[in-house]
């Protein structure tokens, strides 16, 4: 397996939409807020396996002390595989003199980013308005 990962906004609408709805993700619902809400993130972060698009985080930030990760979706088939903690490499990498560095983790995300070296924050609860589906 040769996955390339890039930092890139230059990535099709479509590519993206099969990625996400491989997932079964909601926001696939939603193309155009989808799309403009990755085309504006700080970072954005893709894997690829020739002209598949295998893999894409985001990241967004206020510049100096805070950088919220939103999304991190790899293709099912390729899971288990590494895209995702390389993903997650360049994102901790690019923010590491950053204060916090936050996400949300449900399910068996947990344990993924936990090996990506995240931890529970103490007693903090998320806490969302959630217009999704899949939880």
């Amino acid at each position: 397996m040769n996955i390339t990962i890039k930092e890139t906004k230059g990535i099709k609408k479509k590519d993206i939409l099969s990625l996400y709805e491989a997932n079964e993700w909601s926001s696939a619902q939603k193309p155009d807020a989808l799309y403009n809400a990755l085309m504006n993130s700080d970072t954005l972060v893709s894997a690829w396996d020739g002209n598949i698009l295998v893999g894409i985080g985001n990241a967004i930030t206020d510049g100096h002390l805070v950088v919220y990760y939103p999304h991190l979706l790899v293709l099912p088939n390729y899971q288990g595989r590494g895209v995702g903690k390389k993903i997650m490499e360049v994102f901790r990498e690019r923010y590491a003199s950053f204060h916090q560095q936050i996400l949300v983790a449900d399910g068996q995300a947990i344990n993924f980013y936990e090996q990506c070296g995240f931890e529970s924050a103490g007693e903090t609860r998320a806490m969302w308005i959630y217009q999704g589906s899949e939880h």
